[in-house]
């Protein structure tokens, strides 16, 4: 937070100065502005960056930044609004709209303002991150023999084969498809099981990103409420049973946005009533590696019990290092292997080979069993640091579950507020939070908020957060 607020102070006041510079004339060298300012090079970088992307600067490597020529006029806009027409095709065939919101997925990656004490971030902070061990892997994985070239489309066989023996004895290499990350995973998985108008099973409430994809791909989302237990077997089968859906999209561990674990006797239940539907379960499994030190042994994921290829498994090791490491795996068997295969292909053709290979060298090395054991412990202080705070600065929130994996908690409002009003008055007092009505497919029984206690510095700015929310609870929110 420190830095983006001192990138966008050095912008602002470069900004000001530029009038003092002729157009053509060259500003001040980096080093002359890290002295006058007391900033560091990365910071005026970065700031010049910014200038450059305003078109107020033009930088040119070895000779400095210097003023741009003014731009023009922007040209007259075009007329889009045939687009309008264009894009409700979809209504005018009576299919279901493919039109997106993606303001639950956004509110995840969105950089909230300098100052802002992050509660609705979706990934580590960067003090959690192993950007040590990330950097050494990638120089490692570039100076591999064929680093650079193309990978094999389903993924290099060393890392499918991890990816396989991570899930269980049972899963092969063969069964593996490296992916760009979780997301796209999903995304493979939606469009290879379910054509466009479908009925789609999904867990209420959920993950907005899922809801998305699912919309996107002209699917009907129809919700399966989930208890502190993980999904109802008697509402799920009761859902295949009205829908005919053949789909069913399930977070069995540590569940977003609850934390929710699926209990050991629903386990098997899942899995059988979907195959008896003739259905595939697909398996979100993105946060078995945000265990937190007290969880106790996991349950193994579903596809590690099932022969008979009803489930689709997806997972990453992007939540579990940093956003930008985008590598993820889907596993199947039977012929749905060859229909993801295709759509993969299609879609990405490959993950790039360097990528995978910096991959490879993380897991492989020392450093990522030592980072595994180091999140474990430190989510674990953040999440009793959270949950201590809300008890006693937020009684009347609800916390219906306190999760053993995970980034986050799942709070209900008091009957009557307004979620979105206390999510801005949140924001007017210097904390973001995530709103809870996008993870819900249908009405929500009640207001909610999801606070997330993995992308903040540490326990002195979660206490702070907790402080700001009760300031914008005992705000009017009328």
């Amino acid at each position: 937070m420190q830095e983006r607020s001192s990138v966008g102070d050095l912008a602002k006041s470069l900004r000001q100065e530029l009038d003092r510079y002729s157009i053509g004339e060259k500003l001040p060298s980096s080093r002359v502005i890290v002295e006058r300012y007391r900033v560091s090079p990365v910071t005026v970088t970065r700031a010049l960056a910014q200038l450059a992307a305003e078109g107020l600067v033009v930088t040119r490597p070895g000779a400095g930044a210097f003023r741009a020529e003014p731009r023009r006029d922007a040209p007259v806009a075009g007329d889009t609004s045939w687009q309008e027409v264009a894009l409700s095709a979809d209504a005018a065939a009576e299919v279901v709209p493919r039109a997106v919101d993606a303001s639950g997925v956004l509110v995840t990656l969105s950089a909230p303002p300098p100052g802002v004490v992050e509660f609705n971030g979706g990934y580590l902070h960067p003090s959690l991150q192993p950007e040590q061990a990330m950097a050494a892997a990638l120089a490692r994985a570039g100076r591999r023999p064929g680093a650079w070239g193309r990978p094999p489309a389903d993924g290099l066989p060393e890392l499918r084969d991890w990816f396989a023996r991570g899930i269980g004895p049972t899963v092969t290499a063969a069964e593996v498809l490296v992916t760009a990350g979780g997301q796209s995973a999903l995304t493979t998985a939606l469009r290879a099981l379910a054509p466009p108008g479908a009925p789609v099973l999904v867990e209420s409430p959920t993950y907005p990103g899922m809801l998305a994809i699912a919309r996107a791909a002209g699917l009907r989302p129809v919700p399966v409420p989930v208890d502190p237990r993980g999904v109802r077997p008697e509402l799920l089968a009761a859902a295949f049973r009205a829908t005919g859906a053949r789909v069913f999209v399930s977070q069995p561990l540590f569940q977003n946005p609850t934390g929710a674990v699926l209990a050991p006797g629903r386990r098997p239940e899942v899995v059988r009533i979907a195959r008896a539907a003739g259905a595939f379960v697909i398996e979100d499994d993105f946060a078995r590696r945000l265990v937190h030190d007290d969880a106790g042994p996991l349950p193994a994921p579903l596809a590690a019990d099932d022969p008979d290829g009803v489930v689709v498994h997806v997972c990453s090791l992007t939540k579990a290092t940093s956003p930008s490491l985008r590598v993820g795996a889907l596993v199947a068997r039977g012929p749905v292997l060859e229909r993801l295969r295709a759509i993969h292909v299609v879609d990405n053709f490959f993950v790039p080979r360097p990528l995978q290979e910096a991959a490879l060298e993380l897991v492989g090395s020392p450093a990522w069993s030592r980072h595994l054991r180091t999140v474990a412990s430190e989510l674990k202080v953040r999440r009793d640091t959270m949950t201590a705070a809300l008890r006693l600065r937020l009684p009347e929130l609800t916390l219906p579950h306190i999760p053993s994996g995970g980034y986050h908690l799942w709070l209900r409002l008091p009957d009557g507020t307004d979620e979105a009003a206390l999510v801005s008055a949140a924001l007017r007092a210097g904390v973001a939070v995530a709103p809870g009505r996008p993870y819900f497919s249908a009405e929500p029984p009640a207001g909610h908020v999801r606070l997330s206690f993995a992308g903040v510095a540490g326990p002195a700015e979660i206490a702070e957060g907790v402080r700001r929310l009760r300031t914008a609870c005992d705000e009017p929110l009328g």
